[in-house]
């Protein structure tokens, strides 16, 4: 399954996982929220509710990543790095080499919608 994530005026296409939370994110779409910069290598939103959590570690966060953090923040990530926290994986962007220019360094608002 395909989902359709638009930045300002770029569009990128991800993959969804084949898992329970993928699922449930689904059904909340379309949506356009207004996410938060934090540690200069990820874009997050408090959902107003809960989706199913499968959390491990990845060990490697790569460019491109949406997760799930604990059962309701939804984290964009731009940059690859180690990390030792837990997510839950929800999709994957194709082609993540354009994300963190259209994403910037401040807040902003981002729109996910099924292709």
């Amino acid at each position: 399954m395909k989902l359709k994530i638009t930045i300002g005026a770029n569009a990128f296409t991800a993959t969804l996982y084949k898992n329970e939370s993928a699922t449930e994110f689904k059904k909340k779409l379309p949506m356009t929220i207004s996410m938060k910069e934090l540690n200069g290598n990820e874009k997050y939103f408090d959902l107003p509710g809960n989706l199913p959590a499968n959390a491990s570690n990845p060990g490697i966060i790569q460019a491109g990543d949406l997760m799930l953090y604990g059962s309701n923040t939804l984290v964009l990530f731009y940059k690859t790095f180690s990390t030792s926290y837990n997510y839950t994986r929800l999709a994957r962007i194709d082609d993540p080499s354009e994300l963190a220019a259209a994403l910037g360094s401040g807040n902003i608002t981002v729109k996910f919608e099924m292709e």
